[in-house]
C-alpha cells in the first residue's frame, strides 16, 4: 500500500519512522511539505519522497494521511477532494470531525479519524480511532496498521468518544508531566538536589506504570498496598483527599473534553 503524507510535522515524522522501523517500504511513502526547512529535515531523517506541493503523483496513494494543523485542514481538504477517487483518507488533526471534513472533500466519505498522542514520538504512544460507515474492513485494518508503527490502538465506536479519548489520552501527557513537576518540586523543597529530584520522579513514575501495566489488578488495589495503616503514604494521601485532587483532575479531564466538543464546532464552521 502506498501512503501520502500531506504535511510533514513532528507526528507525520514519528509515523513515518514508526513504519521504516516496522520495515515498510520507503519507496511507498512521500509526503508534501510546503516549508522547506521541513522537507529537507524529512529528507535527512527518513530518506524519502518529498514534494513541496500536491500533485496527481501524491494524490493517487492508496492511502491520504491529513496531517497538517486543523487551520489549515479546510483548505488542503478542498484542494485534495476533486483528486480523490478510491482512497482511503485518514485524519490526524485534532478537533476537525468526519462530517466537516467530508464535505470539505466534496461529500467524500472513506474517512478515519484519529486522535494520537505525543508518546508516539517514542513509539510509546496511543491512538484513538473511529472509522466513518463507508469505511470496510480492509481500510480499518490498514489504518490501524499505520497507526500501530508508534504505539498501541483503540477503536471507539461513536465519534463524539474521540473528545473524551482526547481529554484522557490526547491531553493526558500534560497532566502526567504536570504531576511529575510537582514530585520534583516537593523533593528540591525536602532539600534534594534538583539532579536527584529530578530523577526519583522519573523513576518513580515509570516504575508504578510498569508495575501497574504488568500486574493487570487495578489501580486501586496497588495503591492500597503501599499504603501502610499509620504510616507516610497515608497521611500524603488523606490529605489528598481533604484536598479533593481526584475530583479535581476527574473535573479538568470533563473541562477539557468539552472543549474539544467546542473546538470541534468552531472548527466545523465554513
Amino acid at each position: 500500500m502506498n501512503i501520502t503524507f500531506i504535511g510533514g510535522g513532528n507526528m507525520a515524522s514519528a509515523i513515518i519512522g514508526g513504519l521504516i522501523r516496522k520495515r515498510w517500504p520507503r519507496r511507498s511513502m512521500q509526503v508534501v511539505e510546503i516549508a522547506p526547512n521541513a522537507r529537507a529535515q524529512l529528507v535527512r531523517a527518513h530518506k524519502v519522497k518529498v514534494r513541496a506541493a500536491l500533485d496527481a503523483g501524491a494524490a493517487g496513494s492508496d492511502c491520504i494521511v491529513l496531517a497538517v494543523k486543523p487551520q489549515q485542514l479546510r483548505e488542503a481538504a478542498r484542494a485534495l477532494g476533486p483528486r480523490l477517487t478510491r482512497q482511503l483518507v485518514i485524519t490526524i488533526a485534532a478537533g476537525v470531525r468526519i462530517e466537516d471534513l467530508s464535505r470539505w472533500l466534496g461529500g467524500y466519505p472513506r474517512i478515519v479519524r484519529v486522535m494520537p498522542n505525543t508518546p508516539a514520538l517514542a513509539v510509546a504512544g496511543i491512538s484513538g480511532l473511529y472509522a466513518g460507515r463507508a469505511v470496510n474492513s480492509t481500510g480499518r485494518a490498514a489504518a490501524q496498521r499505520i497507526l500501530g508503527a508508534v504505539g498501541a490502538t483503540l477503536w471507539v465506536e461513536r465519534e463524539d468518544d474521540l473528545d473524551a479519548v482526547t481529554a484522557v489520552s490526547g491531553s493526558g501527557p500534560a497532566y502526567v508531566y504536570y504531576f511529575i513537576e510537582a514530585l520534583e518540586r516537593a523533593a528540591r523543597e525536602l532539600g534534594l538536589a534538583a539532579d536527584a529530584a529530578r530523577r526519583l520522579a522519573l523513576e518513580t513514575f515509570s516504575g508504578a506504570l510498569t508495575l501497574a501495566a504488568q500486574s493487570g489488578e487495578p489501580p486501586a488495589t496497588l495503591r492500597e498496598r503501599v499504603t501502610s495503616k499509620g504510616g507516610t503514604t497515608e497521611r500524603a494521601l488523606a490529605l489528598m483527599e481533604a484536598e479533593r485532587v481526584q475530583d479535581a483532575i476527574v473535573r479538568a479531564v470533563k473541562a477539557a473534553a468539552a472543549r474539544s466538543r467546542e473546538l470541534g464546532d468552531e472548527l466545523g464552521k465554513d
